[in-house]
């Protein structure tokens, strides 16, 4: 993506996971077998290998409709717009975005298989492979760091070993959020065939293994096109920050631990003043929508300098691949999606219950004014303006705006700070944390009681904060809220949570070569 002075060696590395011919999933064709043993000979080598490593997962994330499948739909707020104009999509039966529905419900056997909502290609998310491909690249390179490579040592050593730790436990952490239990390896090499691993002894090990790189990684880089695009150390915080967060809900015997970590890591972050919280201006908004900036803490940047948004083709025969990451897209109409004579209204919308719960009306705050037109209105008419103040496009053009995928942002980690301070009983620092969201969107700052009331409001100020960032269903499930009605329209019994219906099914390729898989037995019995 940001890396076009590097594409001629990105494209060789390609070839090394590209074209695999394993005896196990797991199993990718060494790079020197494919490349010859002087590919990792300088520095512009492993940056080639770190491209190829951003590059493959974001091949990954953009392959299906990952981004609203996972991350939000599946909480079960959100309505399809009968009759939508948008020709996002092939003009199919209207029906087709009821898939948001149909998530909403965890009916994900009918939105995998059905071919209503073949366009959404939610089959390709039980596909774990794509993500041991990067896994794999991230464990030869490390492994070759550790050999030594010419050009490659002291400071850069250690900033280029702690970025592929990042990313291959980035890529756990993902994994573990839609499968559960995870095959965990880091050899370079690896063709044994391993059971799934615990998914709190995976994050657990990954914690371990990135942790004392820390401080290895810069908070910011020397070219500013690499900021949020790039991991500095703020996005290592924020990783370590999800991992033990997580592990807080489903490790209860440690959960204090976990969160001690987690408000550590956050004061940390916050003290730093690496990072900051951009005013809400529309033209700020637009800067953060972008990416690259300081409120970034890692990102997946797109530009149209690239070509990352020539995704709008007519061409049907070459449907299957077009970008699926745009979740928000779903709820944008004209003016900022274009051409308004089949963009008219929304193709979804976040029903008026949910969104006048975590927006009550007269109560002050910017981003219900600057995110939202139609708020409350349960049609078409609802946008979440959110994500639409890069527009770039007029009349009659085909146009979407121009937004990176921001995964970890500044907010997040502040309030995942402040969740943590509560959960240890610590009401004031957690008050002050909340708080400090509440000042940037100009909405009253918090003054009620301490203890569920105050976790209650800061799990609350989550959902404002990020909504249509692909939080809010891992957040019902980490903080078990998904287990009442009172927190989401879709919510499970502790019998489906504790067999993981929160989960994503498991292709079946993925016990081909390897008898110790079990898939996830929830999808295999009463979740079909």
């Amino acid at each position: 993506m940001i890396y076009d002075k590097i594409i001629k060696r990105l494209l060789l590395a390609a070839v090394f996971l590209m074209t695999t011919a394993c005896q196990n999933y797991l199993t990718v064709e060494p790079i020197d077998r494919l490349t010859g043993n002087n590919f990792y000979q300088s520095k512009e080598d492993v940056e080639a290998n770190m491209a190829f490593m951003y590059a493959k997962f974001f091949e990954k994330i953009r392959e299906s409709w990952v981004m609203g499948a996972t991350g939000e739909a599946r909480s079960g707020e959100i309505q399809a717009t009968v009759n939508a104009g948008d020709s996002r999509t092939r003009p199919l039966d209207p029906a087709e975005r009821t898939v948001v529905e149909v998530l909403g419900a965890n009916a994900l056997p009918i939105a995998i298989s059905s071919i209503m909502f073949e366009d959404y290609e939610l089959g390709k998310i039980t596909d774990w492979t794509g993500y041991y491909q990067v896994i794999q690249s991230a464990n030869i390179l490390l492994s070759k760091l550790e050999e030594g490579i010419p050009g490659v040592d002291g400071t850069d050593q250690a900033r280029y070993t702690a970025e592929a730790k990042f990313i291959r436990a980035f890529t756990y952490f993902w994994m573990v959020r839609l499968y559960g239990d995870v095959v965990y390896y880091t050899d370079p090499y690896f063709s044994n065939s391993l059971p799934r691993e615990p998914m709190v002894s995976v994050l657990d090990k990954c914690i371990a293994d990135l942790e004392p790189h820390k401080d290895q990684m810069p908070w910011t880089f020397g070219d500013p096109a690499e900021r949020g695009a790039r991991p500095g150390r703020g996005a290592i915080i924020a990783l370590l920050m999800h991992m033990h967060a997580w592990n807080a809900s489903f490790d209860r015997a440690n959960s204090q631990a976990h969160y001690t970590e987690v408000a550590e890591l956050g004061k940390e972050l916050i003290d730093s003043k690496e990072h900051r919280l951009y005013s809400l201006t529309a033209q700020n908004w637009a800067e953060v929508s972008k990416g690259r900036t300081e409120e970034s803490l890692f990102e997946f940047y797109r530009s149209i300098n690239y070509g990352d948004d020539q995704w709008l083709s007519e061409d049907w025969d070459n449907f299957n691949v077009r970008n699926h990451y745009q979740f928000w897209s779903h709820f944008l109409r004209w003016p900022y999606l274009f051409p308004r004579h089949d963009k008219s209204i929304s193709a979804a919308y976040f029903v008026s219950e949910y969104m006048n719960s975590i927006y009550p009306e007269g109560e002050a705050d910017l981003r219900r004014d600057m995110w939202f037109d139609d708020i409350a209105s349960d049609n078409g008419q609802f946008a979440l303006k959110k994500f639409g103040y890069n527009v770039f496009t007029s009349g009659n053009e085909q146009g979407y705006p121009a937004n990176s995928i921001i995964i970890f942002r500044y907010s997040d980690a502040i309030l995942l700070q402040a969740e943590a301070l509560a959960e240890l009983n610590r009401d004031g620092e957690a008050t002050a944390a909340v708080n400090l969201v509440r000042s940037r969107a100009e909405a009253s700052p918090y003054s009620g009681g301490g203890g569920n009331d105050l976790k209650d409001f800061i799990y609350m100020e989550r959902c404002r904060e990020l909504i249509g960032e692909a939080h809010r269903y891992f957040d019902l499930i980490r903080t078990r809220r998904i287990l009442s009605a009172a927190w989401t329209m879709a919510p499970m019994n502790l019998d489906q949570y504790n067999r993981r219906a929160w989960t994503w099914p498991l292709n079946e390729s993925a016990r081909r070569y390897n008898p110790h898989i079990v898939l996830n037995e929830y999808w295999t019995t009463t979740g079909r």
